[in-house]
């Protein structure tokens, strides 16, 4: 039986661009999530390598900070530069800087060195996640954009658990030591590769920006992007309201993957496959959402929506979360990852639809600054007071009471300005 939502959907996957710019984040993604699965591997589950909660922080850190760190002047460009040429030279730069990350590990360096070169590699994927984000308007039709967004996102997110799940097999071949995780890292290279010679495809200007309006001289144009991004969301009140919601969602999150990690890690001394499972059901949450986000809004509206999507993940955080078994934790990670997905998806939509195509680059990088800081500084927070085996039942409440706060907070925004 045909539904609403299967027919907005036939009439996307069958344009040739739209296609394209679907499977270049297909491939980047999936590099990413062997990338990242592969560096966790070699720092935090290595026998040659120890890692206490503190150096944990300093890595979700080496991880996170570039979508800060880049984001205004991945923005600014963005909105200059065609993304096309954006897209295929980021991609390419990518995987030079995931090569060489892979050589830092076989051959042992760590601490700064290591982190310095996960920095690099990070910063340079902003270019190639916001310019996917900010171009998807030019490949579909506008009626079409939400659903668009949140099936590319969608799979886009599954492709990074998938390339999570390749490294953790492959690892199981190469070995955990060294040389083996450099293995993993380096086949992570691929995904930038294929990226890279999946949008040389694109016509000249076909992903924007369709207008420019920034300023002759580049480093005025870089050093404005952030204001620029924050002018701009704030004239949009559901992106203002949206971000207060992700504000809450992005500490809460950070604070119950750092109990994770210890958890698996330490007190269940469950090693990287039980990780994989973790992440397995990450990511089912993450499919679940990107099928229903699109049909709940329709059906109850954005508010709703969000809303119950953070009282569903604060309910998630208590219920499941304290007991703190293995069974529980993993129905919490569908649930926690799911409804976060179902947030982003939202406020992407509104970024999408919403803001101006000329300042749409510098909000998605404002988006990325905000949250991802806000996420670094809760790990590190949390890093201070956990215990080692990660049993702090202390912080599950703490996350908990982020997500409603988060709420209420939405609630308000939506209220003080007059959103439907």
């Amino acid at each position: 039986m045909t539904t609403t939502a299967t027919a907005p959907t036939r009439a996307f996957v069958r344009d040739r661009d739209f296609l394209r710019l679907l499977f270049t984040r297909f491939s980047a993604h999936w590099g990413n999530g062997m990338y990242q699965a592969g560096l966790t591997g070699a720092v935090l589950f290595n026998p040659e390598r120890a890692a206490d909660a503190l150096a944990m922080a300093g890595g979700f850190a080496a991880l996170l900070l570039p979508y800060s760190i880049v984001g205004p002047f991945a923005g600014a460009l963005l909105d200059r530069w065609d993304r096309r040429k954006v897209l295929i030279f980021a991609s390419l730069l990518r995987s030079a800087t995931i090569l060489a990350t892979a050589v830092a590990v076989g051959t042992g360096v760590a601490g700064i060195g290591l982190f310095s070169l996960a920095l690099a590699s990070e910063g340079i994927s902003r270019f190639i996640g916001s310019g996917l984000s900010a171009s998807l308007p030019h490949v579909v039709e506008e009626k079409s954009v939400v659903a668009a967004n949140a099936f590319a996102a969608t799979w886009g997110s599954v492709l990074a658990v998938v390339g999570g799940g390749c490294a953790i097999g492959l690892r199981a071949l190469t070995g955990a030591d060294d040389a083996g995780s450099a293995w993993v890292t380096a086949v992570a290279a691929l995904g930038g590769i294929g990226a890279a010679v999946l949008a040389a495809g694109f016509a000249r200007g076909l992903l924007g920006p369709s207008t420019v309006d920034e300023p002759s001289n580049p480093a005025l144009a870089v050093a404005r992007g952030l204001a620029d991004g924050a002018k701009a969301a704030w004239r949009t009140p559901s992106v203002t309201a949206g971000f207060v919601a992700l504000f809450a969602h992005r500490a809460s999150y950070g604070i119950s993957l750092l109990v994770t990690v210890l958890l698996m890690r330490n007190h269940f001394a469950a090693g990287m496959t039980r990780l994989g499972q973790m992440a397995g059901f990450a990511g089912a949450g993450i499919l679940v959402a990107g099928l229903l986000t699109a049909w709940l809004i329709k059906l109850f509206g954005r508010v709703r929506v969000v809303v119950g999507a953070l009282v569903l993940a604060a309910v998630a955080q208590s219920a499941l979360g304290l007991p703190m078994t293995i069974p529980t934790a993993l129905l919490a990670a569908f649930l926690v990852t799911g409804a976060g997905q179902v947030l982003k998806l939202s406020v992407d939509s509104s970024v999408q639809l919403d803001v101006a195509d000329e300042a749409r680059g510098r909000v998605f990088a404002l988006y990325d600054t905000l949250f991802n800081i806000t996420q670094v500084v809760a790990v590190s927070l949390a890093a201070t007071v956990i215990p080692a085996d990660g049993r702090s039942p202390g912080l599950l409440v703490t996350a908990t009471v982020l997500y409603l706060a988060g709420a209420a907070g939405h609630l308000l925004a939506v209220r003080k300005r007059q959103i439907r």
